[in-house]
């Protein structure tokens, strides 16, 4: 099946997703005011369209809503699953409403039903899809692969396809209300560089990296920890058994810490937290805190 054979004369837009073009396209030409952009049918260059073919695109393109300025949109249209593969093939506008020609590169996205729950993410490389010329509409095909597809069946309508800015924006800092309190910006600022260059994490890991341990003199012990968020959704911790490994390879310390309020690690974000463990569940014997680990017992 051609790329054409998809797109047909009962197809209807549906959901607009639309973003400011600064999340994706920094650095680009803007246009200032606020109309309304009418959006113009545009064609990959290497393709050869039909006479009849370009009648359903021209219905379908004149279906679609203004945009604002200095906006990147997907519009979608259609889901048709392959009965082989299990693939949906979605179909759907990208569209810009920049002042100037734009290309892109590789950017996740999600299909998500009425209620914007995920049921489908895939990375795709934009550069497939040519210059996109000012304030245009190219329609396209995305082919999500059974493995990338999360739900049992094709979505009712009122489903879109998104970009997911969540991943665009890189990992950041999430500093708590409080630590922003207490530390002077100086220090904010060294915390997120040291999150920056931190190893990249995996799309649903989590990872709990430690940052600073100090034994009091009461021999309690006071762990600064990185809780790493790789996933695309929050995570809320209520209890947190947690253990401390010291250079040695000895366990120092071990407890459970119930968070109350509960401690929310917001999508694709590292929180820094500390930890005290009292007294009595320290070893302080040979302690060897020159390098040290925190670990979640299993």
């Amino acid at each position: 099946m051609g790329l054409f054979d998809f797109f047909k004369k009962g197809d209807k837009v549906g959901t607009d997703s639309a973003i400011d073009s600064k999340e994706l396209a920094k650095g680009t030409k803007q246009t200032k005011g606020d109309r309304d952009v009418i959006t113009k049918l545009s064609f990959h260059p290497e393709w050869d369209v039909p006479q009849e073919q370009q009648y359903v695109f021209n219905f379908l393109a004149n279906e679609l809503q203004p945009l604002k300025p200095n906006q990147l949109s997907l519009s979608a249209i259609n889901i048709e699953t392959n009965p082989r593969s299990g693939a949906w093939n979605v179909k759907a506008f990208f569209r810009s409403s920049l002042p100037e020609a734009i290309e892109l590169g590789e950017i996740e996205l999600f299909i998500l039903d009425k209620d914007d729950k995920r049921i489908a993410s895939k990375m795709f490389n934009f550069k497939d899809l040519g210059v996109i010329p000012a304030e245009s509409a190219r329609p396209w095909v995305f082919e999500f692969d059974a493995n990338s597809i999360e739900a049992d069946e094709v979505p009712e309508e009122g489903w879109k396809i998104a970009f997911n800015l969540i991943s665009l924006r890189g990992h950041q800092l999430d500093l708590d209300d409080t630590w922003k309190k207490q530390l002077p910006k100086e220090q904010q600022e060294e915390l997120a560089k040291i999150v920056k260059d931190l190893p990249k994490l995996g799309k649903t890991e989590v990872n709990f990296t430690g940052l600073q341990a100090k034994l009091q003199n009461d021999k309690s012990l006071h762990v600064s920890i990185f809780i790493r968020n790789g996933n695309d959704k929050a995570i809320n911790l209520e209890q947190l058994p947690l253990e401390i490994i010291d250079a040695k390879g000895n366990q120092v310390a071990k407890g459970s810490f119930k968070l109350d309020p509960i401690l929310t690690v917001q999508p694709n974000t590292t929180k820094p937290w500390t930890f005290i463990f009292p007294a009595q569940l320290v070893n302080v014997k040979g302690i060897d805190l020159s390098r040290w680990t925190a670990r979640v017992p299993q």
